[in-house]
C-alpha cells in the first residue's frame, strides 16, 4: 500500500499544468456559463433532494380562490386563518417528512406563520428536512385564433418576484403550462405548444439565475375523448418541444426537474386500457426525449383519485428497467379532497381526523413511487370506459 501511495503521489506531483487543470473539471463545469459553479451545485443539490426515492412533493399551491371552492363545497368558511390552519396541518403532521421531500406553496402561504412556535412555514418545513418551494405563475390567457388554447402569464415580473421568494425561504419554484387535447378543434395547436414550452424554458432560465431550482410542469389535461395513442403523440410533441427549448436557451438541465401529467386517454375515451398499458405508454413517452441529466419526474394527479394515480404510478415504477429517473408524485386534489370530505358534517376543519387520514394517503403515495402499491380495486385497474 505504501508503494502504491508513493507512486500516486509522484504522478500527482509530476502532472503537467494542463493535466492538473483537466483533473479539476467535473460534469457541472460545462453548460450554463452565466451561472457560478456554486450556484449550479446548489441547484443540483436541491434537485437531488426533491428526487429522493420513496418521497414525493406535496402540492399546496392552490390559490385562495381554488381553496375557497373546496372549502365552500364542504361548508368551511374561506378565510385566511382557515387556509393557514389547514396548511399548518399539512406541514406539521407528525411523520410527514418520511414521505415528503418538498412542498409547493402559494405565495400567501410562503409568508404565513405557524401558531405552534411563530416560525414562517418555509422555516418549519426546512427544519423537518422538507424543501420549501413556491408557485410563481399568475393566470392563464387565451391565445387568439387557437380555438381556446392558452398560455400562462407572469414572466415579465418573474425575476423580481423570484428574488423576493428566495429571501422568504423558497428553494425551488414550479410553473404550470396547461395543454388540452381536442381532436375536433385541432388542439393543441403547434403555436400553443411552442409558446407554452418556450415560456417554461424562459421561466426555468430566470429562476435559476435568481437561485431557485425550477420544476417545469407541462400539464396535458385528462379532459376529452381521445385514445391513448393520441395522448402519447401529443405528450411526446409537448415534452420534446420543452426540452429542446430549455437546451436552446441554456437552462442548466441538472438543476431542474419535471412535473408532468400521467399519460392517459381522455376521461371520456370509449376504449379501456389496463394499468400495464398506461405504464408502458408513460415510459415510452419519457424515453423519447426526457434528458438523463434531469433527475426525476413528480407526476401530477390531474383529476385522478388517489387510488387511480397510485395504481398507475406503481405500475410505471414496476415496469422501469434501466431508466435513470426517480418517478414519484406531486399530488394536490387526489390527496386533499378526501381530507376535506371529513369536514362535511361539521362545516369545521377536523384537523385531527384529517391528519390521520393524510398520513395513510402519504403511505399509499410513497409505496406507489417505489412500485410497491398493490391494493388495486376493479375501478383502478382499467383506464377509460369499461
Amino acid at each position: 500500500l505504501d508503494i502504491i501511495s508513493l507512486v500516486m503521489s509522484n504522478v500527482s506531483n509530476n502532472a503537467s499544468p494542463r493535466e492538473s487543470k483537466r483533473v479539476r473539471y467535473s460534469i457541472s463545469s460545462f453548460g450554463a456559463p452565466h451561472l457560478s459553479q456554486a450556484l449550479k451545485e446548489l441547484l443540483n443539490e436541491t434537485a437531488a433532494l426533491l428526487c429522493t426515492p420513496g418521497k414525493g412533493i406535496s402540492a399546496c399551491d392552490e390559490s385562495a380562490g381554488t381553496v375557497g371552492k373546496r372549502f365552500e363545497a364542504v361548508g368551511i368558511s374561506n378565510t385566511e386563518e382557515n387556509r393557514r390552519k389547514y396548511r399548518q396541518m399539512l406541514f406539521e403532521t407528525d411523520g410527514v417528512e418520511e414521505f415528503l421531500s418538498g412542498v409547493i406553496l402559494d405565495p400567501e402561504t410562503l409568508y404565513q406563520k405557524s401558531s405552534t412556535d411563530g416560525r414562517l412555514f418555509p422555516e418549519v418545513l426546512t427544519s423537518k428536512g422538507i424543501v420549501p418551494g413556491v408557485k410563481p405563475h399568475l393566470k392563464v390567457y387565451e391565445l387568439p385564433g387557437t380555438n381556446g388554447d392558452t398560455v400562462m402569464q407572469g414572466l415579465d415580473s418573474l425575476a423580481v418576484r423570484a428574488r423576493e421568494y428566495r429571501k422568504a425561504g423558497a428553494k425551488f419554484a414550479k410553473w404550470r403550462s396547461p395543454i388540452v387535447i381536442d381532436v375536433t378543434t385541432g388542439r393543441p395547436t403547434s403555436i400553443a405548444i411552442r409558446a407554452n414550452m418556450e415560456d417554461l424554458a424562459r421561466y426555468a432560465l430566470i429562476c435559476q439565475s435568481e437561485g431557485l431550482m425550477p420544476i417545469v410542469e407541462p400539464d396535458v389535461s385528462l379532459s376529452g375523448d381521445h385514445d391513448l395513442e393520441t395522448a402519447v403523440k401529443v405528450n411526446i410533441a409537448v415534452q420534446s418541444e420543452l426540452f429542446k427549448a430549455m437546451t436552446d436557451m441554456g437552462v442548466y438541465m441538472s438543476g431542474t426537474t419535471l412535473k408532468s401529467n400521467i399519460v392517459n386517454p381522455g376521461k371520456d375515451c370509449v376504449k379501456s386500457y389496463t394499468v400495464e398499458e398506461i405504464a408502458a405508454a408513460n415510459l415510452y413517452v419519457l424515453r423519447q426525449s426526457f434528458p438523463v441529466a434531469m433527475k426525476g419526474n413528480n407526476y401530477l394527479s390531474g383529476g385522478q383519485s388517489l387510488t387511480q394515480a397510485a395504481a398507475r404510478l406503481s405500475a410505471i415504477n414496476q415496469m422501469k428497467e434501466n431508466d435513470p429517473w426517480n418517478l414519484s408524485f406531486s399530488w394536490s386534489a387526489a390527496i386533499q379532497l378526501p381530507l376535506l370530505q371529513l369536514c362535511q358534517k361539521s362545516g369545521e376543519l377536523e384537523l385531527k381526523q384529517m391528519s390521520e387520514l393524510y398520513m395513510k394517503e402519504l403511505r399509499v403515495a410513497s409505496a406507489a413511487s417505489l412500485g410497491k402499491y398493490t391494493n388495486l380495486k376493479d375501478g383502478d385497474y382499467y383506464v377509460g370506459k369499461v
